[in-house]
């Protein structure tokens, strides 16, 4: 008789799908020790029979079955299951097999020899998929829009969100990606865990390993105390990897060995410590072509992006912009406790048409501005600063601040395309690290004052 047998049959929580019966018995005995009942398949066809007739919150199975392989039953379940979380058991080191199965849907995977804690996470982790998604959090950004790339983008989050699948995200600076990264964990088995996001390019070279790693005390001058990193920080939740093509090719083969072995070994420490984290990376930039440059290592590269989502630029889905500016205008009132601001209809005639290098984050710049620049609850064409422009598009009016008597620090006065461009340019390095200016500054080869009089210039002060 085996175990399935001497437990209650309303304990079906999880089936456990492997040939040999050793393994299955061990399995089932992990699971009793979780509070989990187990019912056990030794092979694909007993397999299919079981969820055919009975509901299970998760099944685990082995990659080799006498008559098929693992990987047949995860697509049979995303067909007719695709409520029911699957992983898979591979065997050590078949890390492209692993891949597949997350392709295919698969929720997660464990290697051979299975270890208790990283089967229990596992298990913990598809059981939360249980509950009902979380919803946004109070003071959360969302993705607001019913463009037709925004109605596709939802939908492959909730997807995603459903599996513990590398993502990487891909997308202009200012679409957003960082909203995206939020909504996939808070809809996911992860939602209760931190959410840790981390710009790449904004952490000096030389801190790096202690920042994603953490360090111990008297690993190097003025380490007077043990300090966690961010992969500490994240254990349990999702670590988001902003402007990932930022990491320097050193770090780029730690971080690999950290998302490989999910353990990090602190600076100092004589260990490894275990951490179980989602990864979400996200860039503007073309990984693909990196690789090919040889300045992204391509084993990494595989790794992060088992899954690629693309969030569209904004200029994709300019029907947006009204259900946009409306919620950013009702942000400002609710943030300034000021009456809350409408557009006019040639206002928003003109947003319509207009380009927006800087995306979302541009739109969120412009209104902010404009609502300073209003001098009624009606935001006019000319509070916004921009002037139609050939090509159905517009073009960003000149400078409202007048150039001041102090010119060491900047260069010659900006206009037209120029203007049009540094623009974009300093809006993409603000994006990128996150409005730190000095950061931005340092990456447009510019120092802060620079910075600080082209947005002043611009009305972004």
């Amino acid at each position: 008789m085996s175990l399935s047998d001497r437990r209650s049959p309303a304990s079906n929580d999880v089936l456990v799908v492997d040939d040999e019966e050793d393994i299955r018995e061990l399995l089932e005995l992990s699971l009793l020790r979780m509070g989990q009942g187990a019912d056990t398949a030794g092979s694909l066809a007993e397999a299919r029979e079981l969820i055919g007739r009975t509901t299970y919150r998760l099944c685990l199975t082995d990659m080799r079955l006498p008559d098929g392989d693992g990987l047949e039953l995860v697509e049979h379940i995303q067909r007719h299951h695709p409520n029911l979380p699957v992983a898979v058991i591979t065997a050590f080191g078949s890390i492209e097999t692993a891949i597949r199965a997350l392709k295919l849907g698969a929720f997660d995977f464990v290697t051979k020899p299975i270890e208790l804690v990283a089967l229990r996470s596992l298990v913990q982790h598809a059981l939360e998929l249980q509950k009902p998604p979380c919803a946004a959090r109070t003071g959360e950004r969302n993705l607001i829009g019913r463009a037709p790339a925004m109605v596709q983008l939802r939908a492959q989050i909730e997807k995603l969100a459903r599996n513990q699948a590398p993502i990487f995200i891909h997308g202009e600076s200012g679409t957003g990606k960082e909203v995206t990264a939020r909504l996939i964990h808070s809809l996911g088995a992860r939602a209760d865990g931190p959410f840790v996001p981390v710009n790449c390019g904004a952490i000096p070279p030389e801190l790096m390993e202690s920042e994603f790693f953490g360090y111990r005390k008297g690993s190097f001058s003025g380490a007077a105390t043990d300090k966690n990193g961010l992969f500490q920080a994240a254990n349990g939740g999702t670590l988001f990897l902003d402007e990932v093509a930022d990491l320097p090719l050193s770090m780029q083969v730690k971080l690999l060995r950290a998302i490989q072995e999910h353990a990090v070994r602190p600076v100092g420490a004589h260990a490894e410590e275990a951490v179980d984290v989602r990864i979400l990376s996200a860039s503007h930039r073309d990984l693909g072509k990196l690789v090919a440059e040889n300045r992204f290592r391509q084993d990494l590269y595989f790794r992060i992006n088992v899954i690629a989502l693309r969030v569209p630029p904004l200029r994709e889905r300019l029907e947006d912009i009204p259900d946009l500016a409306a919620h950013v205008l009702a942000h400002l009132a609710e943030r300034d406790g000021s009456p809350r601001r409408n557009l006019s209809a040639e206002a928003l005639a003109t947003l319509r048409q207009y380009n927006f290098p800087g995306n979302v984050r541009e739109l969120e710049n412009l209104l902010e501005r404009a609502c300073a620049l209003c001098e009624s609850n009606e935001i006019s064409v000319g509070d916004l600063g921009l002037s139609a422009a050939g090509s159905g598009q517009a073009s960003i009016a000149p400078p409202l601040v007048e150039d001041d008597a102090d010119t060491d620090d900047t260069d010659d006065d900006i206009a037209g395309d120029t203007y049009y461009d540094e623009r974009a340019e300093a809006l993409k390095a603000l994006d990128e690290t996150h409005w730190n200016r000095s950061a931005a500054a340092r990456k447009l080869g510019m120092t802060l004052r620079q910075l600080r009089y082209r947005l002043q210039k611009w009305g972004m002060d």
